[in-house]
């Protein structure tokens, strides 16, 4: 892909950037778990390996009846949330969502690289600027949820200096196709 020598582009999300915000292939391969523990005070993990499978958020999403008349409208600008769009060229590569929850903290309520832009920093280039405006509104750190079958996204958040904070094993037992999935909540503290 040409895309290594090209300039990626981070800007806040604008009226008119929906159809892009959609385009992104969030899709991975699922071939293993996370298997957490829990040490003292602190989460520790391993992974073991699971038949392959491909896994989009995307599909999920579209398939929930409550989820079709999402309105994006809600997330562009304001003091308590943002998203932001990284661009290769003309292209929609990733996207970031961000909140300010209840505990202070940013919630990243989704974070997606393009599949075909994967490998490029530009993940890192979303998590620099979800901190900068974490920071710039005097929040504590940045947090998210992911799956436990997300494991190279979990290998990505613990890189950037996030840490397991927490494990819910009942969050998706009422959803029939993701009841096994185990929910993992990541820390990065400022402080």
């Amino acid at each position: 892909l040409e895309a290594k020598n090209m300039d990626i582009v981070i800007r806040e999300f604008a009226a008119g950037d929906e159809d892009a915000y959609g385009k992104i292939d969030d899709s991975f391969v699922v071939d293993s778990i996370l298997v957490p523990s829990l040490k003292g005070r602190e989460f520790g993990f391993a992974v073991e390996s699971v038949p392959s499978y491909t896994k989009s958020y995307k599909d999920e999403v579209n398939s929930d009846a409550e989820n079709e008349d999402e309105d994006c409208s809600e997330s562009v600008g304001g003091p308590d949330r943002i998203r932001y769009l990284a661009w290769a060229g003309d292209e929609p590569a990733g996207r970031i969502a961000l909140t300010r929850n209840w505990n202070k903290y940013a919630l990243i309520e989704d974070i997606a690289v393009d599949r075909k832009f994967r490998g490029l920093g530009i993940g890192r280039k979303l998590i620099d600027r979800a901190k900068r405006w974490a920071k710039d509104g005097g929040m504590p750190g940045l947090m998210l949820e992911t799956q436990n079958n997300n494991v190279n996204a979990c290998r990505f958040y613990q890189s950037c200096g996030f840490v397991l904070g927490g494990v819910d094993r009942y969050l998706y037992r009422g959803i029939p196709r993701n009841k096994d999935e185990v929910a993992l909540f990541w820390y990065l503290l400022f402080e």
